[in-house]
């Protein structure tokens, strides 16, 4: 059965990945629409819209209108932060189910809306969180399920990135909602939800923008203590403190401390290293399965059965709800406590 799948928005990143996967499944009818889009050069990292898709070589539509008249069975939606809301209440009113981009909503009225209108018309709507779906953390969960590590009750998370520099609304709060914190606590927020089901109670975050003053317009470093009903207590590094010059964007690294063991996991630390015999430069090349197909695929099969597929939006919420929290904390500098849906 033949899927066919739109992508709403190429303003993420993740967009570029994302069409690519699916181009190259012979099981998908692949089509993007990317109206507010304008290229900034001429590199795949630096195209937007009728350019990027015809980089890619994937079928555009000039409108999300003309993209939902399509009949997609599902569409994934990559657009800034704070248009989540407007594109996923467009496409469950066309009865598309949804993949939608992290984190759900910049605020938790947007949150809320979101919920509904998946609810209300009856599609199905999954978060994309591709760490979730490395084998790294396929392992730890496994670990974990085993008993072997006992009862968690310490995690230290880092999620370290490179300021974007081909997409600059992730550093204008009006459109993502906030800077690095926004960014990056979800990430980890989703793996210790699916990895403990512990439900997070309180957080207490510091943020700065030492880094990148004179680019960005959000904070650039951040550590997010959560606290969780189980007792465990994460802290998660959220900085962009990649320099321009790092050879990959980032990476994502979990120690996880239990009363029967610890265990430490590099979600991307499969790679070849190496240095540049040119410029010296040095050189990363990361292998391994790719975790933007496994979520890809995971999200289809879901489509073809209606059987909800996990993260779900419930997930999303949560997640959300620890950066509201800690957005909020940042502000006040007290410990703030988590709103449950």
């Amino acid at each position: 059965m033949t899927i066919k799948v739109g992508v709403l928005s190429f303003a993420h990143t993740h967009a570029i990945g994302y069409l690519a996967a699916l181009a190259a499944m012979p099981d998908v009818e692949v089509r993007g629409a990317d109206p507010d889009g304008t290229s900034t050069g001429t590199a795949v990292g630096e195209l937007r819209g009728a350019d990027l898709a015809a980089a890619l070589g994937v079928e555009y539509a000039d409108s999300y209108e003309a993209l939902l008249a399509w009949g997609p069975d599902a569409v994934v939606v990559t657009s800034e932060n704070a248009r989540h809301r407007e594109l996923v209440e467009l496409a469950a009113a066309a009865g598309a189910h949804v993949l939608c981009e992290k984190p759900l909503a910049t605020s938790w009225q947007d949150g809320l809306a979101i919920r509904d209108a998946v609810a209300r018309a009856g599609v199905l709507l999954m978060m994309a969180f591709p760490v979730r779906f490395a084998s790294a953390f396929e392992r730890l969960r496994a670990t974990h399920d085993s008993g072997a590590l006992g009862t968690v009750f310490a995690v230290r998370g880092a999620n370290n990135g490179m300021l974007p520099l081909t997409r600059d609304w992730f550093t204008d709060p009006a459109l993502s909602g906030g800077g690095a914190l926004v960014d990056h606590v979800v990430h980890i927020a989703d793996l210790l939800d699916g990895l403990t089901g512990a439900t997070p109670t309180s957080v207490t975050a510091v943020t700065n923008r030492v880094l990148h003053a004179d680019r960005a317009c959000a904070e650039t470093a951040g550590l997010v203590t959560v606290t969780y009903d189980t007792g465990m207590i994460a802290a998660i590094d959220c900085s962009w403190s990649r320099p321009d010059t790092s050879p990959v964007w980032g990476g994502l690294t979990l120690d996880v401390a239990g009363t029967g063991g610890t265990v430490s996991a590099d979600f991307f630390g499969a790679a070849a290293r190496g240095l540049d015999a040119v410029g010296g430069r040095p050189i990363e090349l990361r292998y391994g399965a790719d975790p933007d197909v496994a979520m890809l695929r995971t999200f289809l099969d879901a489509v073809r059965s209606g059987e909800q597929p996990q993260p779900d939006v419930g997930v999303g919420l949560r997640t959300l709800s620890i950066v509201l929290a800690a957005q909020e904390s940042v502000r006040t500098g007290l410990t703030v406590p988590v709103t449950r849906a």
